[in-house]
């Protein structure tokens, strides 16, 4: 009974709780903002990140109030409100007797609809509600949802769920959301010019002083890029994974996931009849596999090398092992035969902050398949890969302002599949870059800070996007050329105002305009233009 005490004990004070926090939050991008000026080093190749990784960065800030803007010093003031209870165990600040606080402020002066804490356990509750209002192509739209959110810890697990339900009306509405960046959806349509679809995530994990492993369903995201992500995005729905982090030093640090994707792909044999004369329809199983092992040779400098693959039919034990090869793994599960094999990929990215003052570089590269031998052979190769180039300036040339640029480049055919199970998708939507393949982009954007919480943004986008080809194409040399068959040219400029006004309470004002120029069989071009105008209101997201 002793030893069974002690090796409690013992758990209870070497392992803590893990809470990820949402990808939508601006702590993310005022952390990059800083970072990129020299003041912090951020590790966020991979996100989400937990709470306490950004209290850690949190305290750092406050450690360095001298070399921020007045603007950010309001703005770390208000996430310290936020990330209150993690800076407390962080500087290990004893609870002396529990807290609870409804449909007000907690001790962190930040308000909630519910709050409780002692040395036990914790529980914050935001309710999430809010609606877009507005016009598309000259007709109304309208969208509107509502959910709950909440996270916490007990003991030594962290916890967090998250439940909202969406509707969309309008004559113009999006029903699949294909060709943009907003995030795919499993959706119902319960009457014309009319859709519904729901989302639910939710993690458990805890940390260690090395290392953290988490299990639920959530987005991963890889790599920078306000535009798009190469290597993984929140395009597709949300999936089941498991998660393990190492930090062993400074210098270095490794991720491992392995996710429970959607085919969308029925398997006819075990479909079977049901009583009323219908079909019980069963999908195909597909996973994905991915590990990333991430260099920091100095500061402000990383170095990210990724694998992954994408297998189906039944959950293999291999590629459980995090420092497994995955595509000699895929060799020799499938003896070498293309039909009996998965899809891997590799990857890299390259960061460096303030090198140069103020300033991030990224670059990140997506190989889907390279044929090395014939490299340069343009009648005897198959080159599928994307890459994307970016920078980011603040405070030029006035403090507050950021500056973004960006191209991206994605060869044909990248992200595709011969085998259906084993495409770069899940639930049918593309996990890297939205625009798909066979298609380039140039992205420009200006942010301006006004106050703490008040921000405008003006952005330009311009695409190229080719054929979508047939999946012969893909295997024939040589491959056909970049931006191949009839292309669609896709001008877009925007802007938006948006300010939160307290925690997760926002306004937002927002309007693009987007010009489509189509290619026809004469190889003139059509153009089109359409005109978004929205005014939201919400709290949560």
């Amino acid at each position: 009974m002793r030893i069974i005490s002690l090796s409690l004990f013992l758990i209870s004070i070497s392992l803590a709780q893990v809470v990820y926090e949402p990808l939508h939050r601006d702590v993310y991008s005022f952390l990059s903002r800083v970072s990129q000026k020299g003041i912090i080093d951020y590790d966020d190749v991979i996100r989400p990140l937990t709470r306490k990784y950004i209290a850690e960065k949190l305290i750092e800030l406050d450690q360095s109030k001298q070399k921020l803007t007045p603007l950010e010093v309001d703005e770390l003031e208000f996430y310290k409100k936020e990330f209150g209870r993690e800076i407390d165990i962080i500087i290990q600040k004893e609870i002396e007797s529990s807290t609870m606080s409804y449909l007000g402020k907690d001790e962190y002066n930040r308000i909630r609809l519910f709050s409780y804490r002692d040395n036990l356990f914790s529980l914050n509750v935001s309710p999430i509600a809010g609606g877009t209002f507005g016009s598309r192509d000259k007709k109304s739209y309208r969208h509107t949802w509502s959910g709950i959110y909440f996270y916490g810890n007990l003991s030594w697990l962290g916890f967090s769920f998250d439940f909202r339900d969406n509707n969309e009306v309008g004559e113009t509405i999006d029903k699949l959301k294909n060709f943009t960046p907003v995030t795919g959806t499993h959706t119902r349509f319960p009457k014309p010019n009319s859709i519904e679809y729901s989302e639910a995530k939710t993690v458990l994990g805890l940390d260690w002083s090395w290392g953290s492993f988490s299990f639920g369903r959530d987005f991963m995201e890889w790599g920078y890029g306000k535009s798009g992500l190469l290597v993984l995005s929140q395009k597709a729905p949300s999936f089941p994974f498991l998660r393990l982090d190492i930090h062993p030093v400074d210098w270095l640090s490794f991720n491992y996931f392995h996710a429970f994707l959607s085919s969308d792909v029925v398997d006819s044999q075990k479909t079977y009849f049901e009583t009323l004369g219908g079909r019980r329809i069963i999908f195909r199983d597909k996973f994905l596999a991915s590990h990333t092992l991430i260099i920091k040779p100095f500061k402000g400098l990383k170095l990210s090398f990724g694998e992954s693959v994408i297998y189906s039919d039944k959950l293999e034990f291999s590629y459980l092992f995090p420092l497994m090869f995955f595509r000699v793994n895929d060799h020799n599960l499938s003896r070498q035969k293309n039909e009996a094999g998965s899809n891997s990929q590799f990857f890299f990215n390259a960061s460096s902050r303030n090198h140069i003052p103020n300033t991030h570089l990224y670059g990140t590269i997506f190989i889907d398949e390279v044929t090395i031998a014939n490299l340069f052979d343009k009648q005897n190769q198959r080159n599928q890969f994307g890459f994307s180039l970016g920078t980011s300036t603040t405070d030029f040339p006035i403090n507050n302002l950021t500056l973004n640029l960006e191209y991206t480049k994605i060869y044909p055919f990248v992200y595709n599949h011969y085998i259906q199970t084993q495409t770069y998708e899940h639930a049918s939507y593309r996990l890297g870059h939205w625009m798909g393949h066979n298609a380039d982009q140039i992205f420009f954007s200006i942010n301006y800070r006004i106050l703490r919480g008040l921000q405008t943004e003006l952005y330009f986008q311009y695409i190229r996007k080719g054929d979508k080809g047939e999946t012969i194409q893909q295997y024939t040399q040589p491959q056909p050329p970049f931006l191949f068959g009839l292309r669609n040219n896709f001008s877009y400029f925007g802007g938006e105002i948006k300010y939160e006004i307290i925690h997760e309470l926002f306004a937002r004002l927002k309007f693009q305009s987007t010009k489509t120029s189509s290619q026809k069989s004469d190889l003139s071009f059509v153009d089109k233009t359409m005109n978004e105008f929205y005014f939201s209101l919400y709290y949560g997201l």
